[in-house]
């Protein structure tokens, strides 16, 4: 018999990736395909659809070369794509202008028109996320008040998967963890919200249709670019949730760690974490029954390579792996704590735990005698010590972990990892194919939607630890005693980062 596969693509912010897994879950191919993003002003961050769809039909060709195959020996295709956007399209499918991705920030006035109406309590209860700048609904509105001849044209407001899909199906729909990232979804209600909708003033046709992320919207049709011809297409969800399927995190009271350029904690819960300082959000899990409480830091991996740039400025003269390398034999030589140096991982404003888009990194404590290796140090602790602001958040509403597994590019990072485990003092568990998870639970969601999987529990076993670090008492000590200085530098800092942006401002 034929071996079938299935397809994920998974839309990231700086590209397409996509994979071909058997229907056992074993990896078969996999291809990535960049594409551009613009910052045309100050908080603005674009992306071009069209781009993407380019990327979706090269890299589909590029692992179906790998794997010698064609599209007969494909059962299903899905998709994994980052979430919070605004693509506003016309009635044939049309992209009206760029995509307003996740990043993007120029919605801070809306926020503000929705909060003349509504608490935020009140909103952060229905939808389960604060209103915010990055969100879909605010961006609407956006559109709306700057662009309205546009806005006028508009027939749906899509996520970047959901237009792939789109041009796929001609079916306009979106999935319950894409849409509960809109901030005008009724989280347990599982529908668009009327009420928040209306104080928006923004009409609910524009949203599609939501469904589960497991929900075969069509097959796909004869298109140029692409042969794929027939193929059933499952909608797939947004980025996050896909990872946290990909992780095996398909049970309450399981968690793990995501860590790239951002890095995010979430866990699985039968009913939604509503934290009183509202410094977690939630998100519909692909899972049916669950949901996926979250706490998102922008500047992770992000302060990391910010850092790599102003030691070794010259790519051609060291490269990126060796840096790092480099970079970590730095850390290494800093004994936890980093002599005494905290640093804010603040570069581009932060999400959890703060949602504070005017705060900024900060280095705290510097002293003449502190040298590189305690600088590169606090970096990466400054960024765990965030993240555990965010795991407390998490856990304090009664959720119990026993470990937390880790995924993205971060599992390479030994060093990190061994931080981590010391300033969250909880196991981490890096898994096998953790820079695979997210493309991994799009697949789990093709091959449920096909009947290829019984159900989500499959995940478990398809992405095992590859080795665990362990907190270590000493260091554990160490960051008890430093974190609530760290927590009271923020506090400290934070009118002041408001007055920077002001000063900012007036200069620009």
């Amino acid at each position: 018999m034929e071996k079938a596969f299935l397809l994920a693509h998974d839309l990231g912010t700086t590209g397409n990736k996509a994979t071909l897994f058997d229907e056992q879950g074993r990896l078969a191919a996999s291809a990535f395909e960049g594409y551009d993003t613009y910052y045309d002003q100050p908080g603005w961050v674009e992306q071009e659809p069209a781009a993407w769809w380019a990327a979706v039909c090269r890299a589909s060709a590029a692992v179906m070369q790998q794997a010698r195959i064609d599209k007969h020996a494909i059962v299903a295709i899905s998709f994994s794509g980052h979430m919070m956007g605004c693509v506003p399209v016309d009635g044939t499918g049309r992209a009206l202008r760029r995509a307003i991705i996740w990043a993007d920030q120029r919605a801070g006035e809306q926020v503000d028109v929705l909060l003349r109406e509504m608490t935020m309590e009140e909103i952060y209860r229905i939808t389960g996320t604060r209103p915010n700048p990055n969100y879909t609904l605010e961006k609407a509105m956006w559109l709306r008040d700057h662009e309205p001849e546009l806005f006028k044209k508009t027939r749906f407001v899509l996520q970047a998967k959901d237009y792939i899909v789109a041009r796929l199906t001609g079916e306009y729909v979106t999935d319950y963890s894409d849409a509960s990232a809109t901030n005008a979804f009724d989280l347990v209600g599982k529908a668009w919200s009327d009420e928040i909708l209306a104080i928006a003033g923004i009409p609910a046709r524009l949203f599609p249709r939501a469904c589960p992320s497991t929900d075969v919207v069509g097959r796909v049709r004869k298109v140029d670019g692409l042969d794929l011809e027939g193929v059933p297409v499952v909608l797939g969800g947004g980025d996050g949730a896909c990872a946290t399927t990909g992780a095996g995190v398909i049970r309450a009271n399981e968690g793990y760690i995501y860590f790239g350029s951002s890095s995010w904690i979430a866990i699985a819960a039968s009913e939604p974490v509503i934290d009183p300082e509202m410094r977690t959000f939630n998100l519909c899990h692909l899972a049916p029954d669950l949901y996926m409480p979250v706490g998102t830091m922008q500047s992770a991996g992000g302060s990391y390579d910010w850092v790599r740039e102003i030691l070794f400025p010259d790519p051609s003269a060291v490269s990126g792996d060796e840096a790092f390398a480099q970079l970590n034999r730095r850390v290494a030589e800093s004994p936890p704590g980093a002599h005494g140096l905290l640093f804010l991982p603040y570069l581009i404003g932060e999400r959890s735990p703060h949602w504070n888009e005017d705060a900024r990194g900060a280095f705290v404590g510097l002293a003449r005698s502190h040298g590189v290796s305690d600088l590169v140090r606090s970096v990466l602790e400054g960024v765990a010590f965030n993240l555990r602001i965010i795991f407390g958040a998490l856990t304090e509403q009664g959720a119990k972990l026993e470990a937390l597994r880790m995924i993205g590019g971060g599992i390479r990072n030994r060093v990190l990892c061994q931080i981590l485990a010391d300033v969250l003092a909880i196991p981490i568990h890096r898994l096998e194919r953790g820079e695979f998870a997210t493309s991994l639970g799009a697949a789990v969601c093709a091959g449920v939607g096909v009947g290829v999987f019984d159900d989500f529990s499959v995940a478990e076993s398809l992405c095992p630890p590859a080795g665990t670090d362990a907190p270590e008492a000493a260091a554990v000590e160490v960051y008890d005693r430093l974190h609530p200085a760290f927590t009271d530098a923020y506090r400290a800092l934070e009118p002041t980062f408001g007055r920077l942006a002001d000063i900012q401002s007036g200069l620009s």
